[in-house]
């Protein structure tokens, strides 16, 4: 993507202390991006920085909580009071849920996986879309083949990324009319991000929890661990870079599969495996196309 004034493009990154995100963060100051790199509790930043530095990559470091509408709106006014607007806005941030299914389960759990994965990216996008039509940007979101095909002992942590799907489906053409590109990253199994990882101990821990659920799961643990991701791993550096090309590209898909695997793993859901069937379709229900660089100019 290209600025109207020449500066390096700003992208505003959630969730960037570990894995996908900090992948991202790096990918795109490398690539000569401004990148401003977010994460719930500074503390936490140490990582991020000196993974940074091993690869030259400048960050603007802050925090940023995505359930806090207070921390999200300072976080956004300071970028553009530092750097006079936004260019991009990558949602990453979320928590994984994988419990023993629903009836083992409570209803904070439940809220508490919305709150983040759902209800965060809202009040984000939310709190960066003027930036982003003042600058005809990028609103990027990482989603899951979990959020297409839904899978077992993971309802929560679907139902979530489901709604994102949905919600930037809906949203998209109609940014597009007012000149922001939307776009879902959708990767599968990352195998250096905790939403990877089965360690020993949670299978027991889950397994003794899940009561008459107890064989099923152990069944669907076996399958996850021998075949279910046979040919499906990924990095996050990988990821980050699909996110990159998404950023830089001219007309991104709605819908970016990461990997062959995800690709083939969603077309078991999706015929429109790209999302370009329904946007075209949503752009004739609205009655218009991209906005003027003249009609964006007025509305700064």
């Amino acid at each position: 993507m290209t600025t109207t004034d020449g500066k390096p493009p700003v992208v505003l990154i959630t969730g960037t202390s570990s894995g996908i995100g900090l992948a991202t963060a790096i990918a795109t100051a490398r690539a000569g991006f401004t990148t401003v790199a977010t994460l719930r509790d500074p503390a936490r930043a140490d990582v991020l920085r000196k993974e940074a530095d091993r690869a030259g990559a400048r960050l603007d470091i802050r925090q940023l909580d995505v359930t806090d509408t207070e921390s999200v709106t300072r976080c956004v006014d300071g970028v553009r009071e530092t750097y006079g607007g936004l260019d991009a806005l990558v949602n990453n941030a979320g928590v994984s849920n994988f419990d023993p299914t629903l009836e083992m389960s409570t209803p904070e759990a439940l809220r508490a996986n919305l709150e983040v994965n759902f209800f965060g990216v809202v009040e984000v996008s939310r709190a960066a879309m003027p930036l982003l039509r003042a600058a005809r940007g990028r609103l990027l979101t990482i989603g899951s083949v979990h959020g297409i095909v839904g899978q077992p002992f993971n309802e929560a942590y679907c139902a979530a990324k489901f709604a994102v799907e949905g919600f930037m489906e809906s949203l998209a053409p109609v940014a597009e009319a007012h000149g922001v590109t939307v776009s879902v990253v959708v990767p599968g199994f990352v195998r250096d991000t905790s939403f990877g990882i089965f360690p020993d101990i949670n299978r027991r821990t889950i397994e003794a929890a899940s009561g008459p659920y107890a064989p099923t799961f152990a069944d669907y643990i076996g399958w996850v661990t021998t075949q279910g991701w046979e040919g499906a791993g990924q990095s996050a550096a990988e990821v980050a870079d699909v996110v990159v090309r998404t950023l830089r590209a001219e007309r991104p898909a709605f819908r970016v599969p990461t990997n062959p695997w995800a690709a083939a793993y969603i077309e078991n859901k999706l015929a429109d495996r790209d999302g370009s069937v329904v946007r075209e379709l949503a752009r004739t229900w609205i009655g218009r196309g991209p906005q003027s660089d003249a009609d964006t100019e007025q509305e700064r």
